[in-house]
């Protein structure tokens, strides 16, 4: 069994430096990783990134993440990335990584993603310049999920997780105005999932969503943005033959 922490959407500033923290150095005795779902920044200013590396700097588990619109927002991404990763963060955009937990090799793949909507309802890559723009976007970094999820198998991962930012079902949109489902995520990212194959699927950004979700192809999706399970993290436990309990 692995317990797989996870929480997004904290939106840290200079005023909430040391708020998470004492929630966080608990992680040893109820998690083997730390998954952090994007929107980690309230506008992603560095200012604000030291703030999430402080945060999370020095873990007793091994923290990995994506960035979110928010953390885009300043137009300082690599920046943010930066100041992530010299505080020890495993910072992903397209591609994988592989964590030992307990003698078990846990592949996370990981993208921000983007919008576009689900399916019935949703974008098409056709007319204007900018909306084929808009909807490539959201199918390279779909395909860069499949690939990175693909490549965690051929390393022998036990059990595959995929981290998005952006959320690949509608189910944990339920609470959202559906005027807006199509900025808060596409079914390109889901259909990825089930195309490369995982155990869990873990996004945020949908503040006013709900937690629990499933692709068509059967992979349970959470919603673990803090507005939404209301907590430092959630830990879900993961065993080998897939099956998910919340704790």
């Amino acid at each position: 069994m692995i317990r797989v922490a996870a929480v997004g959407d904290i939106h840290m500033g200079p005023d909430t430096q040391g708020r998470l923290r004492p929630a966080f150095e608990t992680l040893h005795d109820r998690a083997d990783l730390l998954l952090l779902a994007g929107d980690l920044t309230r506008h992603g200013t560095p200012e604000e990134a030291r703030v999430v590396a402080q945060e999370v700097r020095g873990l007793p588990v091994p923290v990995v993440a994506v960035l979110g619109n928010h953390d885009h927002h300043d137009e300082q991404p690599d920046k943010v990335t930066g100041i992530l990763q010299e505080a020890g963060v495993t910072v992903l955009e397209g591609e994988g990584t592989v964590v030992e937990c307990d003698g078990t090799r846990v592949g996370i793949a990981g993208t921000k993603g983007f919008g576009g909507g689900f399916v019935g309802r949703s974008a098409g890559e056709f007319g204007e310049p900018l909306m084929k723009a808009f909807v490539r976007y959201t199918r390279r970094s779909a395909d860069g999920l499949r690939a990175a999820l693909e490549e965690l198998d051929r390393q022998g991962c036990a059990l595959r997780i995929a981290l998005t930012h952006f959320s690949p079902v509608a189910d944990t949109l339920a609470g959202e105005p559906p005027e807006i489902y199509p900025f808060l995520g596409s079914y390109l990212l889901a259909e990825a999932i089930d195309m490369a194959g995982a155990d869990l699927s873990v996004h945020g950004h949908a503040h006013m969503g709900s937690e629990h979700g499933m692709t068509a192809g059967g992979v349970r999706v959470r919603n673990v943005a803090q507005p939404v399970i209301r907590r430092a993290f959630n830990v879900y436990q993961l065993h080998i033959d897939t099956e998910i309990d919340t704790g």
